[in-house]
């Protein structure tokens, strides 16, 4: 099939068979297990997934693609194709009893942390996932507290997974060359969660506000929700930066001024 790849979609099609050998090689897909791929595109991860006797769902949302993907893929009894906005399906509708679904997919640049945040919705009937990203997003994911890297997005993600960079895709594995570095993560969702946080939009909002202004101080950017004296009586430095402060950290913020809110 000749198809022109559409920037409005963020297609980058993934072409390096060696590349998708390593994705699976980490993956590690087992027979009679249920996926999900993103974003199949032309199919270059979707067959040799199937190849491995997996169950499979994939989203797409190029219609063209979809008529594409049926054809290549008409008769194959473990294949189902929705033709859909990845942002808003309901993946938890995929899940069946006893059985957690695993998840992969190149995803676009331009959604990708939208629709990995909408996927955390879903992390309870999700096993694990595996992603191709721009490797700067993948940076800012596995970025540990003190790094220039970190901020929201590393909180939010380490406080609903394990994060793990796996490994770099240089831009002329993909069709057309994308103008930056991409990189495969691993996220497994936590079975317990990693710290006791209260509330969740109400830490959602206390990160978001904290790294909003990154310059600021604890006592400076939080000021509305938690008091400088009440920072330092959790054994925190009311003068750290957003960017030095560890999950940990957030959450005890985070519980102690949702009391605060509720007195």
């Amino acid at each position: 099939m000749t198809h022109t790849a559409r920037k409005r979609f963020g297609q980058n099609f993934l072409k390096d068979h060696r590349v998708i050998s390593d994705i699976l090689d980490y993956a590690h897909p087992q027979a009679g297990e249920h996926w999900v791929e993103i974003g199949p595109g032309l199919g270059a991860l979707t067959r040799p997934l199937l190849d491995t006797g997996v169950r499979l769902d994939v989203v797409e949302l190029d219609r063209d693609l979809v008529v594409h993907l049926q054809k290549q893929f008409a008769g194959n009894s473990r294949l189902t194709i929705h033709s859909a906005d990845a942002l808003k399906f309901d993946f938890n509708a995929l899940a069946t009893a006893g059985q957690k679904l695993r998840v992969i997919g190149n995803l676009p640049y331009n959604i990708s942390t939208p629709l990995m945040f909408h996927l955390l919705e879903t992390t309870a009937c999700v096993e694990d996932m595996h992603f191709m990203l721009q490797k700067e997003v993948v940076n800012r994911i596995c970025a540990e507290p003190g790094s220039k890297k970190y901020g929201r997005l590393s909180v939010m993600m380490q406080y609903f997974c394990e994060t793990e960079w796996l490994f770099d895709v240089p831009p002329e594995s993909f069709d057309p060359a994308p103008k930056v570095m991409s990189a495969i993560v691993r996220l497994v969702p936590h079975q317990k969660p990693p710290v006791e946080i209260g509330d969740f939009p109400h830490f959602s909002q206390l990160v978001t506000q904290a790294f909003s202004q990154r310059r600021k101080t604890l006592r400076n950017s939080l000021k509305n929700f938690i008091s400088e004296d009440e920072i330092a009586a959790l054994g925190i430095n009311a003068n750290l930066r957003a960017e030095s402060v560890s999950l940990r950290e957030f959450a005890l913020i985070s519980r102690h001024s949702l009391r605060n809110s509720q007195l």
